[in-house]
């Protein structure tokens, strides 16, 4: 689907400085809190304080509508290899969290998306119980995507700054996890696991499996089997 231009590419470069200062704000390190740093979302999806600070860029829930252009956009950005991807075997387990699928716009011009997937990871209990499971429940966070021609505005770091924030305002006491790089997300307070004791439904680099937490030392803690939930 061709982009047409911005018409004000003043108001663009100011969506921009706004966007970029929340990527900024989340650069405090091992005690960065993402539920008091930068915007504050909850799961009632009222984006008003993010989009007034932010126009022309702005942030609302995924609709219908909105499916087709999201299935294309995720062939533009990552091409027919993203089915063979471990992430994408575990969103084949059960279906986005509806109220944490966001989509950004520039004066009501589609730009970017970022999907949240329910999950839990499954590890063994007690030695005096081989047989059962204790379940951590979580988020796997992406696709995030945003239009190639609009990229270096800081959509991206806006995408996922606020529906991290959501997850774990929806999950106090649960986990946001991704596979990324960690330069890019750890601004946004995630981090590598220990131990590499995360463990997908198929090949993946440890070094890209981030974890965000509301307690960063239990998070970096966190291990287990990933499952949809």
């Amino acid at each position: 689907m061709p982009v047409k231009p911005v018409s004000n590419t003043a108001e663009v470069a100011k969506a921009a400085k706004a966007a970029k200062a929340t990527e900024v704000a989340g650069s405090a390190g091992d005690n960065f809190d993402i539920k008091t740093n930068g915007f504050a979302a909850s799961p009632a999806a009222d984006f008003s304080q993010i989009n007034k600070q932010c126009a022309p860029l702005s942030l609302r829930l995924q609709t219908d509508a909105d499916k087709e252009w999201v299935a294309a956009l995720h062939e533009k950005c990552f091409g027919p290899g993203r089915f063979a991807r471990s992430a994408f075997l575990v969103r084949e387990m059960v279906e986005p969290d509806f109220e944490l699928c966001l989509m950004a716009q520039i004066e009501g011009q589609r730009v970017g998306s970022v999907w949240m997937t329910p999950i839990a990871l499954n590890e063994p209990c007690a030695l005096n119980k081989p047989h059962t499971l204790q379940r951590s429940w979580g988020y796997l966070l992406g696709p995030l995507a945003v239009d190639p021609l609009r990229r270096n505005l800081g959509i991206g770091g806006l995408l996922v700054k606020t529906v991290t924030a959501m997850a774990l305002e929806k999950l106090p006491d649960g986990f946001v996890l991704l596979v990324g790089d960690a330069p890019y997300y750890g601004p946004f307070g995630y981090r590598r696991v220990k131990n590499d004791g995360i463990v997908f439904p198929g090949p993946v680099d440890p070094q890209r499996v981030l974890v965000c937490h509301n307690s960063p030392d239990h998070a970096m803690e966190l291990s287990g089997n990933v499952v949809g939930r």
